[in-house]
């Protein structure tokens, strides 16, 4: 009889266990869904990124710098070494000589000018001492972009005053054997055989004008 009771009790025991372990599964709804809940948990990197790129936009093009002439026209400036530079027709009055400055394209290639010529005098022939103030500029008529197609000619036209028509004393007279030229925008002169009176003082006798297209300018 003892056993029974035994037998039943532990019966009852194991019962209460198995409702106890029942009653603690069944948690409130809170406590189911934890940070590993599909609910909660953060959004994806392919769902982060989506507002990122659907407000991206293509930077507006940003306006080209104002171009020199040369530039704008896509064409490289005339190298001294493509150009043949001589004088032209002369044309003397009272008391100047107007020589006009040919520069022809000689290589395979167009190329432009653009602007002034350097011109000075020198004191020997080929590369000898400046004599004298370089030529200053005309100021008319304007520049032009001037563009040489191979064996296309260009001008410049050159003002000589007569050294003698200032004082010795202001003039300080020599007699120069070259024209020193430098084309438009080069560093790299020419020198062309003119034999002529000049000042050895800082006196302008020389006045250029910009270069033209054709063999003939106006000053």
């Amino acid at each position: 009889m003892n056993l029974d009771r035994r037998a039943g009790a532990g019966v009852a025991f194991a019962c209460i266990a198995v409702l106890a372990a029942a009653c603690g599964s069944s948690g409130s709804p809170s406590s189911a869904s934890g940070p590993s809940s599909p609910s909660s948990s953060p959004a994806s990197p392919t769902q982060a990124a989506a507002p990122a790129s659907a407000s991206a936009t293509t930077p507006a093009a940003t306006p080209a710098a104002a171009a020199t002439p040369a530039a704008a026209a896509g064409t490289a400036a005339c190298p001294t070494r493509s150009l043949a530079v001589k004088l032209g027709s002369s044309e003397g009055t009272a008391g100047s000589i107007y020589t006009t400055i040919l520069f022809t394209n000689t290589g395979t290639v167009t190329c432009t000018l653009y602007g002034y010529p350097g011109v000075s005098l020198t004191s020997a022939p080929s590369s000898g001492a400046q004599v004298g103030a370089a030529a200053t500029r005309s100021g008319t008529p304007a520049p032009e972009l001037v563009r040489l197609s191979p064996g296309a000619v260009a001008n410049a036209v050159l003002r000589i005053v007569d050294a003698g028509n200032y004082p010795a004393s202001t003039c300080g007279l020599v007699t120069a054997h070259d024209l020193q030229i430098y084309p438009p925008n080069q560093t790299a002169p020419v020198y062309l055989a003119s034999s002529s009176q000049a000042c050895s003082k800082p006196v302008q006798i020389l006045t250029v004008s910009v270069v033209q297209p054709g063999t003939t300018g106006s000053a």
